[in-house]
Formats: C-alpha cells, structure tokens, sequence
C-alpha cells in the first residue's frame, strides 16, 4: 500500500491512480492465469463453491462437513467395504455397534440438518455377511 488518500480526492479516483500506477511497475505483468479463461465462470453462483472447489483442489474428506443424518447414511453405504477389510469378527462387532451408537443417538436427539433415514444394523447380520465375503 503506498500513502494515504489526499484529502478532497474522491476515492475512485485515488484507487485509479493507484491502480495506473501499479500497471506503469509492471505489477500486473505475468500474473498467474494470464490468457486463461476465468474457470467456472458461466456456472451459477452459490455461496459454498469456493469451498466446494478448496475441498476438491485438496483432496479433503468432505465427511467432516456433511450434516449427521447425511454423514451417517453415507458410512452406512460404505459399511459392507469396510467390515470387509477387517480381519476378526469381534472388529466387525466392533465396528458394526458404534455405527449404531451413533445412530442410535441421532434418533434420541434429532441433530438440525435433513432428516435421518438410517436405522441401526443388525450386528448378526453384518457378521454372517462378513463371513460369506471371505
């Protein structure tokens, strides 16, 4: 940033001058993108899409920021991949119960988000699936 803005000048002008300035440095010349098409920018807007994109360019589980009834159905779905890389039966048991904890407790105390379309699994029933994949 350089000086103040002068008194009596607008600050439309002051940023002008400011902005002419930085060009005649050359502090525009080179910049990252130069040429490039501005990306998505025939998408329409919403308020979430820079974080969208920072969670995609990172690669970062989007689990942590899905509401719960969302969050559990989706490890509901991903459950039979998972019990299926577990070694003993007790892991699976394991597993299979704080899945229902958690849901369990969704049910007691609705959290604020959509609403939970997940029951509890039956642990026996996980179990014999687990023992037919092997």
């Amino acid at each position: 940033m350089t000086e103040r803005k002068p008194p009596g000048m607008s600050f439309d002008d002051w940023i002008e001058q400011q902005i002419q300035a930085a060009q005649q440095r050359g502090e525009f010349d080179n910049l990252p993108g130069l040429g490039k098409p501005i990306p998505d920018i025939d998408e329409p807007y919403h308020e979430g899409r820079w974080l969208a994109q920072k969670l995609q360019r990172e690669n970062i589980d989007t689990s942590a920021v899905l509401p719960t009834a969302l969050a559990l159905a989706k490890e509901l779905n991903e459950l039979p991949d998972r019990l299926r890389s577990l070694q003993t039966e007790s892991q699976v048991r394991d597993v299979v119960q704080d899945f229902n904890a958690r849901v369990l407790q969704a049910i007691r105390r609705p959290p604020a988000g959509p609403l939970l379309r997940v029951k509890p699994v039956d642990v026996d029933d996980a179990v014999d699936d687990w023992r037919a994949d092997r």
